[in-house]
């Protein structure tokens, strides 16, 4: 079987925070596949509506045998498991899971976007992904990660928690 290769960010505004990111990744570790690489944790500002509490953001790597739509769905599975309620866009969640690269894989359908279509505009995004894959070329644009933050005008505050 062959594995593929995804880059995964997990983020948490509601509740405990803290708890909610090691719990996700226990559920994609089950359900999903191995993971291979973790960033730090992260404290950034909230994106799209701003007037909520800050998120706790961390880029993981994750070897899985699964496709990319299969991916999808235990993702939305686990977000559920999770206590995600999806009603507006932006809006506060105790864990929220988004695939930023499968493979080399270029995907526009209309459930699932690869690359993450906004990805190189966030820094809460890019940072914690360039501490663990900062040579890694985004496939559309042909830029490393590191090259993406560098060239990223978002100012939103990403602050190192550990």
């Amino acid at each position: 079987m062959k594995k593929n290769i995804t880059y995964l960010l997990i983020g948490s505004n509601m509740g405990k925070r803290e708890k909610f990111l090691p719990c996700a990744i226990g559920h994609i570790e089950k359900k999903i596949g191995k993971v291979i690489l973790k960033s730090s944790l992260y404290n950034t500002k909230a994106w799209g509506i701003q007037n909520q509490n800050d998120f706790l953001n961390q880029a993981i790597c994750v070897e899985t045998i699964l496709s990319a739509e299969k991916l999808l769905e235990e993702i939305l599975l686990i977000e559920k498991q999770l206590g995600r309620e999806r009603a507006n866009k932006w809006e506060a969640r105790k864990i929220d899971i988004d695939i930023l690269f499968f493979n080399k894989l270029i995907l526009q359908s209309a459930h699932l976007q690869i690359p993450h279509p906004h990805l190189h505009e966030r820094k809460f995004t890019l940072v914690p992904l360039n501490e663990i894959a900062s040579g890694l070329i985004h496939p559309v644009l042909g830029k490393s990660i590191k090259i993406l933050l560098q060239d990223c005008t978002d100012k939103l505050e990403v602050s190192l928690v550990m």
